[in-house]
This record gives C-alpha cells, sequence and structure tokens, in this order.
C-alpha cells in the first residue's frame, strides 16, 4: 500500500530542493534540520576499501570513498533513503551499528552553501540572451608574440592592464603586466576549483585543465564536468577557472592572470545540501599536489547566519596548511562575500579563518562594491564588477561551451584574481610556505586609489606601520611586487600560538551600559609557545542578546591599534541562540608586539528604529588567543628588495627589525 503522507512530504522536499538549487537566496529549511542519506562510519579496526564494500554490502549502502585517506572512517551512502529528509532514518543507522565491524554511524545533517556573486534569475537569463554561438578559429602561432595578449577580451580585463576602459581609474589593476615581462606565468603551479564544475573542453582551458587532480564529489566519479541547465547557473566554476589560467593569445575570450598555469576541477556546489563530509574529503584532495585551492562561495550571506567549518572539514584545512604541499602548506583562498553592510565576514568560519585567505573586491574607479562585506579578517582586495552602466562592466573571463561573458560579478570574480597572483609568487618561489604568502600580500598589497565609497571605514596605520582598510584589508594586490619578493624571500621563523588569556566573568550589558574587558599579557615568555610578533589575533567569545545583530565588538591592541571585530547586522533578530566561542579574527594587528594591555569592548546600539525598546545582552566569556613568532618575523630579508615595499626608508625604526615607511 501507498504510504500518502510520506509520499507528499518527500515530493514536498522535493520541491524544496529544486527551489533552494535555482534560487539559493531562499533560506528553505533554516529552521529545520534536514538530513542527508550520507552515513559517516566507523570501522572498529583498520580495513580499508575490502572491508569497505563488505559492510556497505551487507548492510545495504554504497561505499563512496575513505575520510580524509583514513583506514578506519568511511562515506557511505543509502540510494533507498531521500538525500533531503526532515526525520533521522534510525532503522538504517542501527542496521549499520549492528554489523561486528563497525564502531559507530552517524547519519550526516545538509546545510547550505552559496556561490558568491550571483546574480537573480532574470540577469543570468538577461546574460544568456545576449551570448552568441562562438565560432573557434584555431590560430597559427607564430614565434614571435606582442608584448600584450592578442586575444581578443585582454582590453576588457581592465583588472589586468586598466587604462580607464568602462569608467575606471588608469593604472588601477593587478600589475599583472610587469609581472609577466618579468617572466612569470604561473607555470607548473596547479590551482583547484572547488566550485560546480569546469568546462575543460573551453578552447581556452583545455590544454590548462589538470584532469589527473580533477573529482566530482557531486556525482562520484572523475569526470567534473558542469551539469546543463536552461539558466547557466552552473557557469560559476568555468568563469572563475578562465580568470586564472585562460590561455594566452588562443583568438577566443581573455587571457588568465596565471596563464601559464593549470586548473584542477573540484565539483560540489552542484547539489542542493552540503554536508561535513563532502567539504573534508573536498579540501583535503590530494593535498600534496595541488598548490591551492580555491572557494568562491560559503554559508548564506543573508545577515543572519554565523556559520561555518565543521569537525571534519576543518581537520582536513589544518591538514592541508600543515602537511600538504609535502611540509610547505597548501593555500585557502576565500572569496569574504557578498552580503553587503548588513553583514560581517567574521560571522563566516570559512573567511574568517586564520588558515585561509580572505579576498574582497573592489570596483575599477577604486570604490568599494555595494555588495561588498567587511570585516578585520580580509586580508587584501582584487577586482570585481564595475562601473553598472557599461555593458563591460563585469569581469571578463570564460564562460560554458566556448563562450565568452563580460558580466562575471562579486567577490565571486575577485577571489579567482587572487589565485593567479598567488600562481605567479609560487612559481617566482616554490619553496614559499601558506604563511610566507599571508605575509607577502600583507607587505606587497597597496591603497592605489581605492577608497569606501561610503565614507565609513578610513585607511589607517597599524601599530606596525602598515596602512590597511576594514573594507579592503592592506589594500589591493600587486602582482609584479609579489614577485619581486617571493623570488628572493628568505623564509620566517617558527610560528606559535599562546592563550593570553581568559575572563569568565559573566557580565550585563544594555543599551546605556557597554562593557569594557582588558587582558594584560606578556605573550607566554619563557613558555615554549611564546609570541612576541603577531600573526592573526583570535577573540573567542560566548555572549547572548536580545538582537544579537545590534551588537558591535571591538578589539584594541596594546600598540593602540583597533578592530572592529564584529559590526552591527541589522537583519538579525536573534535573541535565543547564544553566540558561544565564535572565533573573531583580525589582521589588522599583523607584525605588531603582543605584549602589554589588550581592551575589548562590547557595544548594544538599536539599529532598527525601535529606541523605546529595552535591550540588554550577558557577556559570558572571552579568550584571547595570539598566533605569530617569538623572533623578528622580517629579520633576514635582503635590504635590496625594500624598495619594492612597504618597509622602506623609515620615518620610524619597529621593533620588528624592520623599517616601516609612512
Amino acid at each position: 500500500m501507498v504510504n500518502f503522507q510520506s509520499w507528499r512530504t518527500r515530493r514536498f522536499l522535493g520541491i524544496l530542493v529544486t527551489l533552494a538549487l535555482v534560487l539559493p537566496e531562499l533560506v528553505v529549511c533554516k529552521e529545520v534540520e534536514v538530513l542527508t542519506n550520507s552515513w559517516l562510519v566507523e570501522l572498529e579496526a583498520p580495513g580499508g576499501a575490502r572491508v569497505a564494500r563488505d559492510v556497505a554490502k551487507r548492510t545495504g549502502f554504497t561505499y563512496v570513498s575513505p575520510v580524509l585517506n583514513s583506514q578506519t572512517q568511511l562515506h557511505l551512502i543509502h540510494k533507498g533513503v531521500h538525500h533531503a529528509r526532515s526525520k533521522r532514518s534510525v532503522p538504517h543507522t542501527r542496521l549499520l551499528k549492528a554489523h561486528p565491524y563497525v564502531k559507530s554511524a552517524v547519519q550526516l545533517t545538509g546545510y547550505l552553501r552559496q556561490k558568491r556573486g550571483y546574480k537573480s534569475l532574470d540577469a543570468i537569463l538577461t546574460d544568456f540572451r545576449l551570448q552568441k554561438p562562438k565560432i573557434v578559429n584555431y590560430p597559427v602561432f607564430e614565434r614571435s608574440k606582442p608584448k600584450l595578449p592578442s586575444d581578443p577580451d585582454f582590453d576588457k580585463e581592465g583588472y589586468l592592464r586598466n587604462t580607464g576602459q568602462s569608467g575606471g581609474v588608469a593604472g588601477l589593476d593587478l600589475n599583472v603586466v610587469e609581472a609577466w615581462e618579468m617572466g612569470y606565468t604561473g607555470t607548473d603551479v596547479t590551482t583547484a576549483i572547488m566550485d560546480d564544475g569546469i568546462d575543460y573542453l573551453h578552447p581556452d582551458l583545455r590544454h590548462n585543465y589538470n584532469a589527473e587532480h580533477s573529482y566530482d564529489f557531486s556525482s562520484n566519479d572523475p569526470y567534473p564536468y558542469p551539469r546543463y541547465t536552461d539558466t547557466w547557473f552552473n557557469s560559476h566554476g568555468t568563469r572563475c577557472a578562465g580568470e586564472v589560467s585562460a590561455a594566452r593569445d588562443k583568438g577566443n575570450c581573455g587571457v588568465g592572470v596565471a596563464y601559464g598555469s593549470k586548473v584542477a576541477d573540484l565539483r560540489m556546489l552542484d547539489q542542493p545540501f552540503m554536508t561535513d563530509l563532502i567539504e573534508a574529503n573536498l579540501t583535503g584532495h590530494m593535498s600534496n599536489l595541488p598548490y591551492i585551492y580555491s572557494a568562491s562561495w560559503g554559508p548564506t550571506d543573508d545577515g543572519k547566519t554565523v556559520d561555518g567549518r565543521r569537525n571534519l572539514s576543518m581537520r582536513a584545512i589544518v591538514n592541508g596548511v600543515n602537511n600538504g604541499r609535502n611540509g610547505k602548506g597548501n593555500i585557502y583562498v576565500w572569496a569574504s562575500g557578498d552580503g553587503g553592510p548588513n553583514d560581517d565576514c567574521n560571522c563566516d568560519g570559512y573567511a574568517a579563518s586564520m588558515w585561509t585567505i580572505s579576498i574582497n573586491s573592489a570596483t575599477n574607479d577604486g570604490q568599494t562594491a555595494g555588495y561588498d562585506l567587511s570585516c578585520s579578517s580580509t586580508l587584501a582586495s582584487t577586482f570585481s564588477n564595475g562601473k553598472a552602466t557599461s555593458r563591460d562592466a563585469g569581469v571578463a573571463t570564460t564562460d560554458l561551451y566556448g563562450n565568452c561573458t563580460a558580466s562575471h560579478s562579486g567577490t565571486s570574480a575577485a577571489a579567482p584574481e587572487a589565485y593567479g597572483v598567488f600562481a605567479l609568487a609560487l612559481e617566482a618561489n616554490r619553496n614559499l610556505n601558506w604563511r610566507e604568502i599571508q605575509h607577502l600580500t600583507g607587505l606587497t598589497s597597496k591603497r592605489n586609489s581605492l577608497s569606501d565609497s561610503n565614507g565609513v571605514h578610513a585607511w589607517k596605520y597599524s601599530g606596525a606601520g602598515l596602512e590597511f582598510n576594514h573594507l579592503v584589508g592592506y589594500g589591493v594586490l600587486d602582482a609584479a611586487l609579489m614577485v619581486d619578493l617571493a623570488h628572493t624571500w628568505k623564509g620566517l621563523p617558527e610560528r606559535f600560538h599562546c592563550t593570553a588569556g581568559s575572563d569568565s566573568t559573566e557580565r550585563y550589558f544594555d543599551m546605556c551600559n557597554p562593557i569594557r574587558i582588558t587582558i594584560d599579557t606578556d605573550g607566554c615568555a619563557g613558555s615554549d609557545s611564546e609570541v612576541n610578533y603577531l600573526e592573526h589575533v583570535q577573540s573567542f567569545i560566548t555572549l547572548r542578546a536580545t538582537f544579537r545583530g545590534d551588537v558591535t565588538i571591538y578589539l584594541t591592541s596594546p600598540m593602540s591599534d583597533t578592530s572592529m571585530t564584529l559590526s552591527q547586522r541589522p537583519n538579525e533578530d536573534d535573541g535565543k541562540n547564544s553566540t558561544t566561542r565564535w572565533p573573531f579574527m583580525t589582521v589588522h594587528t599583523w607584525a605588531e608586539l603582543s605584549h602589554g594591555r589588550w581592551t575589548l569592548e562590547v557595544i548594544l546600539e538599536p539599529i532598527r528604529g525601535l529606541k523605546t525598546n529595552y535591550e540588554e545582552g550577558v557577556f559570558k566569556e572571552w579568550t584571547l588567543v595570539m598566533h605569530g613568532s617569538k623572533e623578528q618575523p622580517y629579520r633576514d630579508q635582503p635590504d635590496n628588495k625594500a624598495k619594492h615595499q612597504k618597509l622602506y626608508k623609515p620615518k620610524r625604526q619597529h621593533a620588528s627589525g624592520i623599517a616601516f615607511r609612512k
């Protein structure tokens, strides 16, 4: 007999899943836990693939893969269970646990992950209608090439060479052409594009496609080609890949920032819900092979979500930066997000992680885009869509089925440019580790003509003399400066982390009474984890407020550098859930001294026009964790490169051993 109630439930969930896929801005299952048809299974003893397949066969499951190459943890799916259901499938879990080889079995929950820069459905359809079938004419290669690329869309790529096209400011670009003239194109560097698939048959991409390192985590096979839809919804990864590795002088679209580099395709976004297990295998895939892992996606940019990595995916990324690339560490780059002034990227556990490099965007005239998220964890910026009045104001790159586009947008379009610049730097010095890429980013990024179009966030000098902005970090990447400094880079002292102090005294605060807490520290002096010179600083905070979105948090360092580690979020009206040990991170104290008094300020100020409503909160814990080095970070760097850095011709000398320029 047909269970009509069950059928209706599955049908309804199916409709919701479809809507979530086509219109990701709709958070359709935000308040309901979604259970997938995936299970994380742990064996009693190491058994490998043979035992895994035996367990799956005897329980009616299908074996997918080990978890992070483990001999005891497995990913199993059950094809008879719907991939998105509202209740746990207890009988299937019990069946797994009853197997004598199985130690534990957990049905995995699903959660939404959103592509950055995703446009409305109408905009996508309009863009699709503007596309014309492309006739590919393969060029005849000549021995001598022009100084500039001959690709037909190169003049539209203002982020490579800004001549003032599309209303831009001439000279405001990534300074990539100069890096090419120095001989760097990203040769033998691979970027893994974690997205919705790459059109690896595209004439501009197929010769730079790294099939060996590619995999489809949506359908579990080695052919991660994008799934066709009428709206070209799955063009996201192809567009990102073209910005990095589109070939030069092929006569098709434009050219990539690192046109000599390779791209690997790790397809995973084309599914309604993500799981911790998929993300773990994704970010840990062949970690000794790809140099850079790229992500232009994250939790929903709705101004309400506080979300990030789960346990398995965090383990994968930590393992990648510590052991990947034969110990040098993989480079994980994340788009900061497109939630605009109503959100804060420190609430995104991917972009705000110290293991990743968070990249924001600027327009071609030096202004910040309306969708830009701000946070103290953003390290630098690149360029995205410019003047909206110009048809070619978007980012020019490759598109599906051999086509080109000039309308790629959002921080999705900005972050791939950073992957390309980092590929050039890794070609210049293949010994660079993950920390050194972050140091080079902070030292060589420039203010140039960047400014906050809303006039809210001014440029400031840190206690170490580095100029930064809350929106765009240390400025726009400069490819030529980075490769020049990378070429003679001499390394960094060992990295440590120090728990500088903690305060768990419960404090109440309201609209008229903010709280101010201090921690005095010596940077764990005399211990094995002594930190004198800072890199990342984390504040693990637990609090609850009537409206959590009305809370602002500031952190001030001993060198008087103040970071806004949490800004107000007008859309977040959550008064029930606490922020529990969330790691608010700042990079604004880079290279500063750690010793002295750190001050945390928590302010509750209504922003919904309800000034008469009484609001209050309770603050429960602050733990300050500092990451950096015991010794001077730049002591071994050659002086002859100083003219290309921010650290030149001192007006004062900093204790790190480097002269910082005002």
